[in-house]
């Protein structure tokens, strides 16, 4: 079979990193199917994924005609609003079609918010994964990208964090990262026809050139750039600076912030690796630029590219944030033929042109 004849499962497919990919497996000729249950994404997004690509291109959509939650995006494509902890709904999914490999996004992902309901995180991101599984193997589905995270580093003792080095994540979230990759390399063993690739993202930030599709958090951003957004276009006041005395350049945390087209394309290159014939087993590769940008840094960067003063108000440290990480990039690009592209001045440019083409999101302001 052709690449582009592959149809390529996206869980969490209308979400911020899903999106991006989708926009980018399509162009790579790839044939996609959309699951979501818009826990933290909205449908408007998947209309945006049309206008970006094209009517042409939106039309390699895999169509679902179920009886459940059906929603039309535009006159192109159709995707189902299926949550992966209802395994009958998935079990419907893999019925009607055949799938190739899977690209695995779906679940939460607040370091925050998994300290304060560390169950919500549990339920959501180890249920459904495993869920996942169970389906897939039951139809003969077995390569999957997942969508693993650099927090199952926790805090390294030294950085740039190398794929080898100790796992021990420091919060809810990391940790059920951590688990599934666990649960992967466990499958993996047991059952060597599983082809697994692990992509531990660093922190995905901006948004497509386009400025059609971003990210587009609900309620108040736990992440950085969405928060220093919504206070260049005056959603909020102020932006909370969480941790001013870390020892560090600034006082400030630092991590490595990478573009989500670069991100993108990363799943690409794994993708492809999965469907070379000598690929084995479960494998993890870091997605990064390698360098590490401070709190501060990117406040000031992102104040350039919009011309916009971020107030600033600076506050404790949060339970479960780490120092410093950034990633050891050489291995995907000696394995997979990845390297990132884009450095912090054009990720806030793109970031700000999402923003002030949609200060409100997808959505717009609510009355």
């Amino acid at each position: 079979m052709k690449m582009e004849e592959k149809l390529v499962l996206v869980t969490g497919g209308a979400g911020f990193i899903g999106t991006h990919t989708v926009v980018q497996l399509l162009k790579e000729g790839f044939r996609v199917s959309i699951i979501d249950n818009f826990d933290n994404s909205v449908k408007e997004a998947l209309d945006r994924v049309k206008e970006v690509v094209g009517p042409a291109l939106a039309a390699k959509i895999e169509f679902h005609f179920l009886n459940f939650d059906l929603f039309m995006v535009g006159s192109f494509f159709f995707f189902l609003q299926v949550d992966l902890r209802n395994k009958d709904d998935l079990d419907k999914v893999f019925a009607k079609s055949k799938f190739d490999g899977v690209i695995h996004f779906a679940g939460r992902k607040a370091v925050g918010e998994s300290v304060e309901y560390p169950r919500r995180y549990f339920d959501n991101n180890l249920i459904g994964t495993i869920n996942l599984y169970e389906v897939m193997a039951k139809y003969n589905c077995k390569k999957m990208v997942f969508s693993s995270s650099s927090t199952v580093y926790g805090q390294p003792e030294k950085v740039p964090c190398v794929e080898d080095t100790e796992l021990k994540a420091m919060n809810p979230y990391g940790r059920t990262k951590l688990f599934l990759e666990e649960i992967a390399r466990d499958i993996s063993q047991a059952e060597p026809d599983w082809q697994i690739i692990l992509l531990r993202y660093f922190n995905p930030v901006a948004a497509h050139e386009s400025g059609k599709i971003g990210e587009d958090p609900k309620g108040i951003p736990n992440n950085l750039m969405p928060y220093i957004q919504q206070v260049a276009v005056g959603r909020l006041p102020e932006l909370n600076v969480y941790g001013h005395d870390y020892p560090t350049r600034d006082g400030t945390a630092i991590r490595d912030y990478i573009h989500v087209m670069d991100l993108a394309d990363g799943h690409i290159a794994a993708l492809k690796k999965l469907f070379t014939p000598d690929f084995k087993g479960c494998v993890p590769y870091n997605l990064g630029t390698g360098r590490g940008t401070s709190v501060l840094e990117m406040v000031a960067a992102f104040e350039k590219a919009s011309g916009k003063k971020i107030p600033m108000k600076l506050c404790p440290r949060r339970a479960g944030d780490a120092t410093a990480v950034y990633a050891a990039v050489d291995k995907a690009a000696k394995e997979l033929g990845w390297k990132a592209k884009y450095g912090i001045e054009e990720m806030c440019r793109d970031q700000w042109n999402w923003a002030s083409k949609n200060p409100w999101g997808y959505q717009g302001k609510k009355a």
